[in-house]
């Protein structure tokens, strides 16, 4: 392995109104007064301070319409001339990219449709599979039910549409469901060959959840979920492990190659507890391995020209003739 990849991105939650009740969350909002969308005059000031950041990640409750606080979601959206989280998302990936930044969206679970819609104005998208079995954790997660989330990881392999999933460890999964999360992915890109990362990510408890006593997996678990990916999944797949949450460097050693968005600008809202550590930081943290900057679109899918021309000439800004940042980010 030549180097260890990552990218700088800008974390932007939409909204955290949710159809989900996760067991182990604390983004969904819990009260009215919790609740919120992000407008745009507050999102163009996050996006006008973006730094050296390439990508804009977009993640936002599931569904939202269908939420409870729904009436909420549905009256800021018209006070901004748009009706579905879909539309709203889409006109923010239109200003993103004006301002120099390439969106990689997840809302969740999407229609074939709603990719469509998607697709023109985003490098890439995703959708954690999580899991493959049906826990506890999701009794309360329509939207965690695993055929609706493959179906979604298929419909964009059919649309041709650069994709990143991962499996969620420690959430009252046994092995041998971590095996077939796994072979499933593997036999979906097989089909479609649009899956360019697999995301391993720790449980963490969060307070004030029903999961807040349940142990976070070890180290030597992990291993095994790494160990394991790196035999089941194609050599083309990275295997993603976050910084905040993870002592990297071990599970490079197993056949990790990637450590995800790092945010300068702002914090990670699924785990706030868990800050990304700095880019130098980083880099001594992962010696003697390289450290290399990449785009949200991975360089066999440039090479391929999986990309829309709105987003053209941002790839063109960006990626050297490797596929890679140019200049590395410096």
């Amino acid at each position: 392995m030549r180097y260890i990849t990552f990218s700088k991105n800008i974390f932007i939650p939409v909204t955290n109104v949710c159809r989900n009740a996760c067991a182990y969350c604390v983004f969904k909002a819990r009260s009215l007064e919790e609740a919120y969308v992000i407008d745009k005059r507050e999102f163009l000031a996050i996006i006008t301070n973006k730094g050296s950041a390439t990508e804009a990640l977009f993640t936002a409750g599931e569904k939202p319409e269908l939420a409870n606080f729904s009436h909420f979601f549905i009256d800021r959206l018209s006070s901004s001339g748009c009706s579905s989280l879909v539309e709203y998302t889409k006109e923010l990936c239109k200003l993103a990219i004006k301002h120099g930044l390439l969106p990689h969206c997840n809302l969740g679970v999407l229609s074939r449709a709603e990719l469509k819609e998607l697709r023109p104005v985003n490098a890439s998208m995703g959708l954690m599979l999580e899991t493959t079995s049906e826990l506890e954790a999701h009794n309360k997660s329509p939207g965690k039910d695993p055929k609706l989330r493959l179906e979604m990881i298929e419909e964009a392999g059919r649309l041709k549409i650069p994709f990143t999933t991962g499996i969620l460890v420690g959430i009252g999964e046994e092995k041998g469901d971590i095996i077939r999360a796994l072979e499933a992915i593997k036999s979906v890109h097989e089909k479609y060959g649009h899956i360019q990362e697999v995301i391993v990510q720790p449980f963490l408890p969060k307070p004030f959840t029903p999961m807040e006593n349940k142990k976070p997996p070890s180290s030597e678990e992990l291993k095994e979920v790494v160990r394991a990916a790196k035999e089941i999944l194609p050599n083309e797949i990275a295997i993603q492990v976050p910084p905040n949450l993870t002592s990297p460097t071990e599970l490079i050693e197993l056949g990790a190659s990637d450590l995800g968005g790092i945010a300068e600008k702002t914090m990670d809202y699924i785990n706030p507890e868990s800050p990304w550590p700095r880019e130098d930081k980083l880099r001594r943290r992962v010696a003697p391995y390289e450290l290399r900057e990449r785009l949200p679109i991975y360089p066999m899918y440039i090479k391929k020209g999986w990309y829309s021309e709105e987003i053209r000439p941002l790839i063109e800004r960006y990626a050297d003739e490797e596929g890679l940042r140019k200049g590395d980010g410096f």
